[in-house]
């Protein structure tokens, strides 16, 4: 009996929960607040990792870029070695050039004093003392400068006598010291004064084409002798060929 009574006090209070319902389930919302608080830490950990995997990549680009580099460094660097050893070589061979250029410039230098002092010693054996009338003391001749002619009753410089000229200034300048004395001669045809006035114009005139090579006018005196003193004594053309002649002499030296 009391077992047939708590049975039904079980089947009344099933009935009473079906009829009034299962408890609603208690739902706690947050507050937006914490929801703004908590956003943050939740999303950190993946910013974090975000942040990671783009640092790798970037260090993965950077390393590959210098991969990529490498073997330009290395291109260059050996370029740069190249050039280095060229512009040594060529440093070298510019400073063995220069070397070479100034032995050679010193041999040159050594050649030209060596024919200086072997054209100065020919001058000196060639020159001859002679006595002249008027001249006081003696003067010197040298059959390296040599004379010039004159066509008839001329005193103009002869095509070819130019060169002889020539050949005497060249002398003359090498030996600066040397003084000199153009003589001026005609041939026996002729009035003595004329041919005096014509002798002192053939040793102006050479006295001017010398100036024009180069000879300082204080180095060059001029005298004619007209007919007086010829060269070669005979009476034809020959002879008087001979003497229409610039003569010189060596004053000092």
């Amino acid at each position: 009996m009391i077992r047939k009574s708590i049975g039904i006090l079980i089947l009344i209070l099933c009935l009473g929960l079906i009829l009034t319902g299962c408890p609603k389930k208690t739902v706690v919302k947050e507050e937006p607040s914490i929801k703004k608080e908590l956003a943050p830490e939740r999303e950190r950990p993946a910013k974090l990792e975000a942040e990671r995997v783009a640092k790798e990549r970037e260090l993965a680009k950077i390393k590959e870029e210098e991969a990529r580099k490498a073997p330009e460094k290395e291109l260059k660097a050996k370029e740069e070695e190249i050039k280095k050893a060229i512009a040594e070589k060529e440093l070298v061979a510019a400073k063995e050039k220069v070397a070479g250029l100034e032995a050679e410039r010193a041999l040159k230098e050594k050649e030209e004093k060596a024919k200086e002092e072997a054209a100065r010693k020919e001058f000196e054996k060639s020159l001859v003392a002679k006595r002249y009338p008027g001249i006081e003391g003696e003067v010197l001749e040298s059959k390296l400068i040599k004379d010039i002619h004159f066509d008839f009753d001329k005193y103009n410089i002869r095509p070819g006598d130019d060169e002889t000229l020539k050949g005497n200034s060249a002398l003359l300048l090498k030996h600066s010291n040397v003084k000199i004395q153009i003589e001026g001669h005609c041939d026996e045809r002729g009035t003595i004064e004329y041919n005096l006035a014509l002798g002192e114009r053939r040793a102006t005139s050479t006295k001017k084409y010398l100036i024009s090579l180069g000879i300082s006018p204080d180095r060059i005196f001029t005298i004619s002798y007209g007919e007086e003193r010829p060269e070669d004594p005979g009476h034809n053309e020959e002879a008087w060929g001979k003497n229409r002649r610039a003569h010189f002499v060596i004053l000092s030296k």
